[in-house]
């Protein structure tokens, strides 16, 4: 059985010095701590809050983020599609998650609002309902993705080709739904 930490609070922790091990941790809350280049595979997060916290490069192998949000929080390089998908569910909020992965993940209704999402990894992704709200989508990859009723209205630099992903009822603004057609080499003035 794993050891199980409720309603735990963690403020400037650096959990980088430190194993982490196989642990439960429910509703707690993580606030300016570094997980950098940890290894958290195995950890379940149930119902947790991260503020301000590091997780760039870290191991999520196996790991489970059931109800978590991130707030401001440096999630570079992560690979959400190693993660335990059962009742995956998460939000992110002002997150820097450039190059992460979220290959094949079943991600809907999940909220990204203003994130900078630089090269992620969202091929083969169920995104229906999704809201990527205020986010820079800079080569972001879509591919065989699920958009189906996802808000794009306010989000920028995205490249969505609609004939390799299926966006029937996607939310688009006039603003931006050029970059529904970045695929078809065209010339638009």
């Amino acid at each position: 059985m794993k050891p199980l930490h409720t309603d735990t609070e963690f403020r400037n922790e650096d959990f980088t010095e430190s194993t982490f091990g196989k642990v439960e941790m429910d509703k707690c809350k993580f606030e300016s701590c570094n997980f950098s280049n940890t290894d958290l595979s195995g950890v379940e997060f149930n119902e947790c809050e991260f503020i301000n916290c590091n997780f760039s490069m870290a191991e999520i192998r196996d790991t489970a983020f059931r109800n978590v949000h991130f707030k401001h929080c440096k999630l570079i390089g992560l690979r959400f599609d190693l993660c335990k998908t059962f009742l995956l569910s998460f939000q992110f909020h002002s997150c820097q998650m450039n190059y992460a992965s979220f290959y094949q993940l079943k991600l809907k209704d999940s909220l990204f609002r203003k994130c900078s999402l630089i090269e992620v990894d969202f091929i083969e992704a169920d995104l229906a309902e999704a809201s990527f709200d205020g986010c820079d989508l800079s080569r972001a990859t879509f591919n065989h993705s699920n958009l189906s009723g996802a808000d794009f209205r306010t989000a920028d630099n995205f490249s969505i080709d609609p004939g390799s992903n299926r966006v029937s009822k996607a939310k688009f603004s006039s603003s931006n739904v050029l970059g529904l057609l970045d695929g078809f080499d065209l010339e638009i003035s």
